[in-house]
């Protein structure tokens, strides 16, 4: 995994990388310290919404800074940004403080299910709102700006004009742009929920790979 990162550009994959890179310091693993150093410095540089607190992580594990006065958790987030970045006059959902899972309020089943698996013990949950798609509607703006080609700039320019933005984007993306928009569109994401998580008191711990 570190000399995965070290071959990639990482000016776009900071939170994605650090995530990783705080798994790595974890175990201990060759390498992971110096790209760490260099994953701080470029995580200040660049400075987006939630870049400070995964440097603030990643110096933490390193020894450099003391911790954050921060509730640790394990949690996905790409799911809390999922719930975050939902329709603004949906329920919201909730996180099991205990496990990290979130679960979408809609989703009364799943909130059941996880009740009868409690044993009988009271769970402690964080309320998460949904803030709208505004800030994930400037990232397909923001992707946009960055291609080369100016037809292809102006095609999508228009698809994201109107009701359906987000579907005709998606649908009119080729084929060479489809990664790189994935991977552009989960790095913001998660750093907007990682800064949301800190705001709440929590620092967001990535889960283990199997």
């Amino acid at each position: 995994m570190v000399s995965v990162l070290g071959r990639l550009d990482p000016w776009e994959y900071l939170q994605i990388g650090g995530d990783g890179l705080l798994l790595a310091l974890v175990q201990r693993v060759g390498g992971a310290a110096e790209l760490a150093e260099r994953w701080v410095e470029m995580l200040r540089e660049r400075d987006r919404e939630g870049d400070a607190e995964l440097a603030d992580q990643i110096e933490a594990r390193l020894g450099r800074a003391p911790s954050p006065m921060l509730r640790p958790l394990t949690i996905d987030l790409e799911q809390l940004a999922d719930v975050l970045e939902g329709d603004p006059t949906s329920p919201g959902g909730r996180i099991d403080l205990g496990t990290g899972e979130v679960w979408p309020i809609f989703d009364d089943f799943l909130m059941d299910q996880a009740a009868d698996e409690d044993d009988g013990e009271d769970r402690e949950w964080l309320e998460v709102p949904c803030l709208g798609s505004r800030a994930s509607y400037r990232d397909m703006q923001d992707f946009i700006s960055t291609l080369d080609d100016p037809g292809r700039r102006d095609r999508l320019e228009i698809a994201i004009e109107g009701r359906g933005a987000f579907r005709r984007f998606k649908d009119r993306l080729w084929d060479d742009e489809r990664a790189r928009w994935h991977g552009f569109s989960e790095e913001r994401r998660r750093g907007r929920a990682r800064a949301w998580l800190a705001d709440a008191g929590y620092a967001a711990s990535p889960r283990r790979a199997p």
